[in-house]
């Protein structure tokens, strides 16, 4: 998959690309139908929400399931990424965001840079989000939302949050944020199971709580340049990879095998 003049310029611009229905609903439920077999599992990739046994995030999935491992292959995900990064590309973090049904919490205002500069010490903002549905994502269900063109503003000063959810987080105070929106304003990108997005690492992104019976499920693979590989290892493999393999795409239609 190529993107066009229009859509590299876009991204530069905006921050990030939408593309709705991406995938087909054969190839999402491939992909739905190992999400109850990962998240059962007790092992440290699940994170669990605070006072709930509903998995927050699952970690490099890619690793041990032959669907994932495929999907981190998939051309309709990583041409556009090696296309807009200009380089050879690897995995550097591996996950599925599960908000669930009534349980699912909040993600405060972050980037994504924020964490890989702090935690990881990734040397640039060369690297970019490629996110999935699994399933349909409305107003209601906790959807992301951006700050448009946030990212051109560079790293945000943020602080380390590790009390207000299961997860810790470099997030952005108050006033940075309120400034930031006076600028850009806030966008939701809604759309059915399958709908793709790709963000800048400098996006200023959150999502609010899903107080919704509806799960809304979201596979991120965090795309970085080969040539901007992280430095610190501090973090367990399963959270900041350390393999920096080019990654070699599959067929187009390794979903449907």
């Amino acid at each position: 998959m190529k993107l066009t003049p229009a859509q590299v310029e876009e991204y530069a611009r905006e921050g990030y690309l939408f593309f709705p229905g991406l995938f087909t609903p054969g190839e999402t439920g491939v992909l739905n139908a190992e999400v109850p077999k990962l998240y059962a599992e007790e092992r440290p990739e699940n994170v669990r929400e605070k006072g709930s046994n509903a998995v927050r995030t699952n970690f490099a999935a890619h690793t041990y399931n032959d669907a994932y491992r495929r999907l981190a292959h998939h051309p309709r995900l990583i041409e556009p990424a090696r296309q807009i990064l200009g380089d050879d590309v690897y995995i550097h973090q591996f996950k599925i965001n599960g908000k669930a049904a009534f349980d699912g919490d909040v993600w405060q205002w972050h980037q994504d840079y924020g964490t890989w500069f702090n935690d990881d010490d990734m040397p640039d903002a060369r690297a970019m989000n490629v996110a999935v549905f699994l399933e349909d994502v409305n107003e209601f269900n906790g959807p992301l939302m951006f700050i448009p063109r946030s990212h051109k503003k560079g790293r945000q000063e943020a602080g380390h949050d590790v009390s207000t959810t299961s997860y810790p987080l470099w997030t952005i105070d108050n006033a940075t944020i309120t400034r930031l929106v006076a600028d850009g304003g806030i966008i939701a990108p809604q759309g059915p199971a399958g709908s793709m997005m790709m963000f800048h690492c400098n996006l200023v992104h959150a999502s609010g709580s899903n107080m919704t019976p509806w799960n809304r499920t979201i596979v991120y693979l965090s795309i970085n340049s080969c040539r901007n590989h992280i430095r610190r290892f501090y973090r367990p493999e399963y959270i900041a990879h350390r393999d920096f393999t080019p990654i070699q795409c599959l067929p187009d239609d390794c979903l449907q095998h």
